[in-house]
């Protein structure tokens, strides 16, 4: 869906010749026509959009290839067995999904299993300090399923790279200063909290923002990886450094509790009343949840 395939297109230009030595992913599963098959996890439009994946890419095969969003209407049975096939064919090396919520991903990976199937091996989602949803479920599942963790949009699509301030107007030449209308942030105080602290953190270590953002990411119980979209060369420079950046626990600790979110429905049941025999996958969000949402308890 990016830029209709011309970001595949773009990409194989910058591959030419260095193809073995990076590990090549792409997504199938978004609408790129307004046609019954153009969308979707369908065997028609997985098939057909796969091999115009690799056409554009100027590949023989994908090393990675995840279904971009649930499909609520194409019986999961099917999208897995066009998968299956197209990494029997040798086209595919793994699959992953992206964006599933944790029901979709259980259903998806154990209906993989018991058909004899190729199952996911990795999730990409959106997380951020400011965005800690997928720790009520996602990612506890992902840990119990055996299933990677990378992260997409890990400076929320430009609300924590710095230019996002109290009070102040985002500068019209990026991404959250024009109309675009992600991320739904629920609360503008917490987030500005958020932002604060941030920012606090980053100029007692002298780096930037985005590099304790990402620092605090790779850190996190779960996360495989994170999936960077540097604009710039200087960006990109900025946004490696943050794997030699040292957190300390103090640091951990106030953006952890700072962007802590309410401890919700069984969370809180649990915590108050089922912490004797305490679930693996579960247990480090478990416990934050305990420390900065439930304090009291």
């Amino acid at each position: 869906m990016y830029s209709l395939g011309q970001a595949e297109e773009i990409t194989a230009q910058a591959l030419a010749g260095r193809r073995d030595d990076i590990v090549l992913t792409s997504k199938v599963r978004m609408p790129l026509g307004d046609g019954p098959n153009d969308g979707g996890a369908s065997r028609f439009h997985i098939l057909r959009e796969v091999e115009n994946s690799l056409r554009r890419l100027r590949t023989d095969h994908l090393d990675l290839l995840y279904t971009h969003q649930w499909d609520g209407v194409t019986p999961v049975e099917e999208t897995l067995a066009a998968l299956d096939t197209l990494v029997r064919d040798g086209k595919v090396r793994y699959l992953g999904t992206s964006n599933y919520s944790a029901w979709q991903l259980s259903k998806t990976v154990y209906t993989a299993r018991a058909l004899g199937l190729t199952a996911p091996v990795v999730q990409q989602m959106y997380y951020t300090p400011e965005a800690r949803e997928i720790e009520y479920e996602i990612l506890p599942a992902a840990a119990d399923l055996g299933i990677g963790t990378f992260v997409w949009s890990p400076l929320g699509e430009g609300l924590l790279t710095g230019k996002v301030r109290r009070g102040q107007k985002t500068p019209a030449t990026t991404r959250q200063g024009t109309d675009w209308p992600e991320p739904h942030v629920t609360d503008w105080d917490r987030a500005y909290d958020i932002i604060d602290t941030l920012d606090g953190i980053a100029g007692r270590h002298g780096v930037s923002v985005p590099r304790v953002v990402l620092a605090w990411l790779l850190d996190r119980p779960g996360v495989t990886g994170i999936v960077l979209g540097a604009r710039s060369e200087e960006h990109l420079r900025d946004n490696l450094a943050a794997a030699e950046l040292e957190l300390t626990d103090e640091d951990r600790d106030a953006i952890t509790r700072v962007s802590q979110l309410p401890a919700y429905y069984p969370w809180w049941h649990r915590s108050l009343n089922a912490t004797d025999r305490p679930d693996p996958a579960e247990s480090p969000y478990l416990a934050e949840f305990q420390r900065y949402a439930l304090p009291d308890a």
